[in-house]
């Protein structure tokens, strides 16, 4: 398998192990990949989801272009719901727009992480690298550009200037640059990566799983909807959860002065 899924407590470790080929993504590894999100996802005793790429050189290295020469034409599979390593539209395995996710991933960047392998990590809810980690958009090197929102992703997590220099010229930058523009939350030393990845993993999956959900969700419409709108949609949210039993449980383990024991309801 080129995607392993190792489940530790309520967290999940998914790691591209390709690291032969750099951890590049041929369309059936895409596949791989997007059943791995799929599982987390429906999995109740699964909280967050950690992706990482195996050894210490690449996180992912994009789409491996040995594999993903055009083999069908675009337009006749457009439409088609379903996308197997056959499908010209292979892509869409790795789409997190498409996949809509609801409980949130961390991108652990152990190295080079380019093409497909950044937008992977632009698209996680957040990103720590390694010292070694590297990052850019490779794709106008050759003759490409990113398919998996990651332009989109690049120009919310950046200024617009800084997001153009890397999308237009696929310079790939260190990771105390990646640090200074924001791309990642902060960096470690190599060996202390996972470790540190898991941590943080665990501080959310300590907390009220429908909360934690509801913050991503509406994390989510910050750049999509007008302020206004968007308040509105943390007053309804805010209204469903009023109730629930988390939340009460959150109030009177706070009372009592012990941890909450969240169910998820």
């Amino acid at each position: 398998m080129s995607i392993s899924y190792e489940l530790s407590g309520a967290i999940v470790v998914i790691t591209i192990n390709r690291e032969s080929r750099m951890n590049a993504l041929g369309p059936q590894a895409m596949v791989e990949f997007r059943e791995a999100l799929e599982r987390f996802d429906r999995a109740p005793e699964s909280r967050v989801a950690v992706i990482t790429g195996a050894g210490r050189k690449s996180f992912c290295a994009g789409a491996d272009i040995r594999e993903t020469l055009p083999s069908q034409p675009f337009i006749p599979g457009f439409f088609d719901r379903d996308t197997d390593a056959s499908h010209p539209l292979y892509i869409r395995n790795i789409s997190f727009e498409k996949l809509m996710i609801s409980k949130p991933l961390i991108a652990a960047v152990n190295g080079v992480a380019v093409g497909g392998g950044m937008e992977i990590a632009l698209n996680c809810d957040l990103c720590i690298g390694s010292t070694a980690a590297r990052f850019g958009l490779t794709e106008v090197r050759i003759g490409s550009i990113p398919a998996v929102a990651g332009i989109q992703r690049l120009l919310h997590s950046i200024s617009r200037p800084a997001a153009m220099q890397l999308l237009l010229s696929g310079e790939i930058i260190a990771a105390q640059r990646a640090l200074e523009l924001g791309i990642v939350s902060e960096i470690v030393e190599p060996e202390l990566l996972l470790g540190r990845a898991m941590e943080i993993a665990q501080q959310i999956a300590a907390n009220a799983p429908l909360a934690v959900k509801a913050a991503k969700y509406l994390a989510g419409k910050a750049h999509t909807l007008p302020l206004n709108q968007a308040a509105e949609f943390e007053e309804l949210l805010w209204g469903h959860l009023m109730h629930s039993d988390d939340r009460l449980e959150g109030r009177k383990a706070f009372a009592e002065k012990r941890q909450p024991e969240f169910k998820g309801c």
